[in-house]
């Protein structure tokens, strides 16, 4: 794990082959097990192919004003959702159930790159949107914190170096 996290990169294109659904079932089996205050599963994952990109590239062009359709979403062949999905709970508070969510996206990124996937992870101000919350079918409890795209991983892209990690020195301190 620690040569996916030295590795990782984020692909900001990649090609039309994508990890099948039962890959995925893996992958996010093995992202469960992130830290989880109260066992709680704050979290689900949207898998979004096919058509369904269209369905989410209306949804972010009606948030935006227009009437077409948003061509972000059909630029990998697969984009997983990641929803915090919070449940009530005396020890956890939203805003760490929310981290448990976070947590899982990331795991899952450094997992998909361990499999050979490119991911590259979006966000944006409309994904808390009307229109983009009720195309994902969220619930009252919900938000939606963004999105993977994954998708190959492009032939000169596996030549590219992932950025130089952080100095320990610039972020890790003693109390």
């Amino acid at each position: 794990m620690r040569e996916a996290a030295l590795r990782r990169r984020s692909y900001s294109a990649v090609t039309d082959e994508a990890p099948s659904h039962e890959e995925l079932a893996d992958i996010v089996r093995a992202a469960s097990r992130v830290a989880d205050h109260g066992s709680l599963r704050p979290w689900r994952i949207l898998e979004i192919r096919g058509d369904s990109r269209t369905l989410v590239g209306r949804a972010l062009a009606k948030a935006a004003g227009d009437d077409g359709i948003s061509s972000k979403p059909l630029r990998a062949p697969l984009l997983l959702a990641v929803v915090a999905s919070r449940r009530p709970s005396a020890k956890a508070p939203a805003w760490e159930q929310d981290t448990t969510a976070s947590g899982v996206a990331h795991l899952l990124t450094l997992l998909l790159d361990e499999a050979g996937w490119g991911v590259f992870w979006r966000t944006g101000e409309y994904t808390r949107s009307k229109p983009v919350r009720k195309a994902h079918g969220l619930a009252g409890h919900e938000e939606l914190l963004g999105w993977l795209y994954v998708g190959g991983i492009r032939e000169k892209d596996r030549l590219d170096r992932p950025r130089r990690p952080a100095d320990p020195d610039d972020v890790l301190s003693l109390l």
